[in-house]
């Protein structure tokens, strides 16, 4: 199974989400009249990042997940963003470069041995890397922005989480 199919387009997917989240946001604060920036140092708990480092992490997620599978080198992005505009572009330059990747460079991913800057001496084969580690990661990061978007007004609700799908009539 080539990793490419059933992981890239998800990832452009929920990216893009977040994206479509931000966009809810700025409406509530246009309703409500406040700063939207203002968001960006909402957390949901003392020790946990703030929402502007859940969507570095969200974009973060996605571009070393398929660039450590795909074997190629990442964007760096210097995690600098202060407005919600800066936070878009960000979102919108992940989506862009994850358009980039071919299934081809995913081929024999699985096998690959992924190995961390964390964890020196030690790897994990791409597929055990995706399921256990990249992925919950990556979700844990969209979850918690979506609920710090949610805890503070933002109607979202659970399909502005997963996006469209793709029915058919049976």
């Amino acid at each position: 199974m080539n990793l490419y199919d059933p992981f890239v387009p998800q990832l452009i997917q929920t990216v893009g989400q977040a994206r479509k989240w931000l966009d809810k946001a700025q409406a509530l604060a246009e309703q409500k009249k406040f700063d939207i920036d203002v968001l960006l140092g909402a957390r949901l708990a003392p020790d946990q990042y703030p929402l502007v480092r859940q969507f570095q992490s969200i974009s973060d997620g996605a571009k070393f997940t398929a660039a450590r599978l795909a074997g190629v080198t990442p964007p760096v992005f210097e995690d600098n963003e202060k407005t919600v505009e800066e936070v878009r572009a960000r979102l919108d330059k992940t989506i862009a470069w994850l358009k980039t990747l071919e299934p081809a460079q995913f081929e024999g991913a699985e096998a690959r041995t992924i190995v961390l800057p964390f964890m020196p001496g030690k790897g994990l084969k791409g597929l055990d890397f995706l399921v256990k580690m990249a992925l919950p990661n990556f979700y844990f990061h969209a979850a918690t922005a979506y609920a710090i978007l949610r805890h503070n007004g933002v109607d979202v609700g659970k399909l502005d989480f997963i996006g469209e799908l793709p029915f058919f009539d049976v």
